[in-house]
């Protein structure tokens, strides 16, 4: 039950991506006026929302102005990486409630930060080499190389040798704001982790804790996730030897509401640790978490902009993870290159029982480039599989189902998801 009433208040959301759309209905929902603002015409979420505006999120002084104009009430930025530290000026300025401060920020968002906090509060993070070691060639090859801070995966590589080493700084350097990189041991082989904290009163509670799957290497899909797979099989050894101490590292913080997340991968009895963010992971997790335990990330977001109450939480968030003996599926359908003539299917797929979402990404006509990122994401398709039901059945009927076809009829789909050691098609 939600303790306030909220009708008629102004909630500013910053950019109009997909992912934004749940929490755009959410609002409206609440009896909340929505405004979306990003540079993009035909944002997704603006086309639900009740007002838009031409508004680049990273034109703090124009947003600035355009609240006190319109008399907003509160501003979010839920899942959208480039949106954070503009998210937090913003409410500075307007002296409305924001989720962190600028330390915080400042930390989540710099991954060469992140890892030497987390290195100070005994939390694990992945062996690291310096750009003198690879220089002298004093590394283990293969390495991973990314920048600080950067949107996704974009200035990410892996690499075999010096020589791709030191192209691979290059272009990591070039994608970084702030023109830094990381050299880590590459963990390929390692299970890949995605968890949230949602912390509600100044306590972080898991909320998300899964298996991230990537895609092929063969289709230039090995840095995209194809599927994350909740709660994790690691979840048992995560409660048991690292939430403790990454729960006492996020308390150090001093967050008193609002998301945390981090990426890392599974080592044995412990999550080495590698990518942090201030804001919910993009996807619509979100909607399945709130339909499976009754609380909703989105509206105690939404609750908090309009209130500044940190005790604002819509529903119990304990342990709720575990999505009540369930296992939920974040499918994303990744294609190769070409031009996708037909989409079929997706309309069928949302009336099965276990389907949750689905939402078309890329539309019919557009080119796919061979990028290897999010512009080879087409649709986003969520499941919630009860205990007694088969995993790989439930995935196997999405596939069969929903197609996308190029120009002479062949199904474009690839990298797709097979649960338990299976190699993905």
């Amino acid at each position: 039950m939600e303790r306030y009433n909220l009708k008629g208040k102004k909630l500013l959301i910053l950019a109009g991506a997909g992912v934004h759309n749940k929490v755009v209905r959410a609002a409206k929902e609440m009896g909340i006026y929505t405004i979306v603002t990003d540079y993009l015409p035909d944002s997704p979420a603006k086309e639900l929302a009740d007002e838009s505006w031409m508004l680049n999120i990273m034109d703090v002084d124009g947003i600035v102005k355009k609240c006190k104009e319109e008399h907003i009430d509160g501003v979010m930025n839920f899942c959208i990486d480039p949106a954070q530290k503009p998210y937090l000026e913003i409410c500075e300025r307007l002296n409305l409630p924001c989720i962190g401060t600028r330390k915080t920020f400042d930390i989540l968002t710099d991954k060469r930060k992140f890892k030497d906090y987390c290195v100070e509060h005994g939390v694990d993070v992945i062996p690291e080499y310096t750009e003198e070691d690879i220089l002298t060639e004093n590394v283990e090859y293969p390495i991973f190389i990314k920048p600080t801070n950067s949107r996704g995966s974009r200035g990410q590589t892996i690499c075999y040798s010096k020589k791709e080493a030191i192209a691979g700084i290059a272009i990591a350097k070039a994608e970084s704001s702030d023109k830094g990189f990381v050299c880590e041991k590459y963990m390929g082989n390692h299970q890949d982790i995605g968890s949230a904290f949602f912390v509600v009163n100044g306590e972080p509670h898991l909320v998300k804790f899964g298996d991230r799957y990537l895609g092929r290497e063969e289709d230039n899909l090995n840095k995209q996730v194809i599927c994350t797979k909740l709660p994790s099989d690691s979840s048992i050894m995560f409660e048991k030897y690292v939430m403790n101490r990454v729960k006492k590292m996020i308390k150090s913080l001093g967050i008193k509401f609002g998301p945390v997340f981090l990426q890392g991968f599974v080592d044995g009895n412990t999550i080495r640790y590698y990518d942090p963010a201030q804001r919910m992971p993009g996807g619509d997790y979100d909607v399945i978490l709130e339909k499976t335990t009754g609380f909703s990330t989105v509206r105690s977001w939404i609750t908090f902009a309009l209130t500044g109450d940190i005790d604002s939480s819509v529903g119990n968030p304990e342990k709720v993870y575990r999505l009540n003996g369930g296992t939920a599926l974040l499918l994303t359908i990744t294609v190769r290159p070409g031009k996708i003539q037909k989409i079929i299917g997706l309309e069928e797929v949302l009336k099965m029982p276990y389907t949750v979402y689905g939402r078309q990404i890329i539309p019919e006509g557009a080119e796919i480039p061979n990028t290897g990122d999010i512009a080879q994401r087409v649709a986003a398709i969520g499941l919630y599989i009860k205990e007694d039901e088969d995993i790989q059945a439930c995935v196997n009927s999405v596939y069969n189902i929903y197609k996308v076809l190029d120009e002479n009829g062949n199904s474009m789909i690839v990298s797709k998801f097979q649960y338990r050691g299976c190699e993905n098609e």
